[in-house]
């Protein structure tokens, strides 16, 4: 009997399986899918890979399928069966996500159609961060806007947030460890941790606030959005903030932080990252506000948080008023502690595993 873990998103499909005591009997992705020359034309033939892949490593019956659903809303914060009426409510707040809650809610109704006997299960993004106060998820709109509406601060990438944080806690040997953990991939997001609950998090209604990401602006003045409207149809704006902005705006480049370290002299690399560093480290700063003290540790996790050595020695140097110090040795290793002994806050790199994080979700 076992856990199988999908990770559905807009042109790609993540999957692993695990055993009853979680170990991982077999993992793999389907990238490109529905592109020109991907191996796949749709979700529903990228599940049928995964299945073919699972029965041909791991013969093996899937008992419960752990579904990742990007958005929860204000209703679902813990891992929930995936009846009728629950995937109607979870298309109705699709608005909320619109780039990734329909793709998550198509691979929902393939796995099912093809593993009827299993019971499926959604695990939500935004649901680790359902703890934030009020005073860390209301925006300063009238309240009425939050009460009749829910807009609100809902956080996302939870999944990895509660993951290595978890991790960092359990090397610090302190269940109560406060931690700001920072996920950098293609999109970014950052975390307050304390006693192993979020306090805050800096992405917010949607995935565009934050730093700057791969082709997300980040967080902007509202009165740029005012002027651009004036100038743009809503729909053509809503494309300028989610995939022309972020550093392949900025850069005029490339949204890949590899490509743009390929070219670490020109203007454009310059740039991009000087702003990412600097709004990091601000960001950082802002959210030992909410842990009410000097974290323990700083968790740099994701594709880029976990491989970029070179930003997050340019966040570390914004920060070094403060104590932290990056051995340059092990940084440029990414090294599990990436921080000297004199640092005084503890600087970490751990992989993250949400496909582990969600088994562990139903197993609980």
């Amino acid at each position: 009997m076992s856990i199988l873990v999908l990770n559905a998103g807009s042109s790609s499909l993540r999957f692993a399986l695990f055993d009853k005591n979680l170990k991982e009997l077999t993992q793999g992705h389907v990238d490109g899918i529905g592109q020109k020359n991907g191996p796949c034309r749709t979700h529903e033939e990228a599940i049928d890979f995964a299945l073919k892949a699972i029965q041909k490593n791991a013969a093996t019956e899937i008992i419960q399928v752990a579904h990742r659903v990007v958005h929860g809303g204000e209703k679902y914060r813990v891992p929930t069966l995936l009846t009728r009426g629950v995937l109607r409510a979870l298309e109705k707040i699709s608005p909320l996500a619109p780039l990734h809650n329909p793709i998550n809610i198509l691979a929902i109704r393939a796995a099912q159609k093809r593993l009827p006997k299993a019971k499926h299960y959604a695990i939500f993004d935004t649901a680790f961060h359902a703890t934030l106060p009020e005073e860390a998820f209301l925006y300063g709109l009238p309240y009425s806007y939050y009460s009749k509406q829910n807009i609100r601060r809902y956080g996302f990438h939870g999944i990895s947030h509660k993951y290595v944080s978890i991790e960092a806690a359990r090397l610090l040997k302190n269940k109560r460890a406060k931690i700001i953990t920072c996920h950098l991939g293609n999109g970014v997001s950052l975390a307050a941790v304390k006693n192993g609950i979020s306090v805050d998090t800096t992405m917010g209604f949607t995935p565009l606030e934050g730093p700057i990401m791969g082709t997300r602006s980040g967080s902007i003045d509202p009165g740029i959005l005012f002027h651009l409207l004036k100038k743009m149809p809503a729909e053509k704006l809503h494309q300028l903030l989610e995939k022309e902005s972020g550093f392949k705006g900025l850069s005029g480049i490339s949204s890949d932080v590899r490509n743009l370290w390929a070219k670490p002299k020109s203007a454009g690399t310059l740039r991009s990252f000087a702003v990412f560093s600097h709004q990091m480290a601000k960001l950082i700063l802002g959210l030992c506000a909410s842990l009410e003290a000097r974290p323990d540790a700083i968790v740099f996790t994701a594709g880029v948080g976990e491989n970029a050595y070179y930003l997050r020695a340019q966040i570390a140097d914004h920060l070094k008023a403060f104590g932290v110090l990056l051995d340059p040795a092990a940084n440029r290793k990414n090294a599990l502690v990436i921080s000297t002994a004199k640092s005084s806050i503890k600087v970490l790199v751990i992989p993250t595993n949400e496909a582990l994080q969600m088994a562990r979700e139903l197993s609980n």
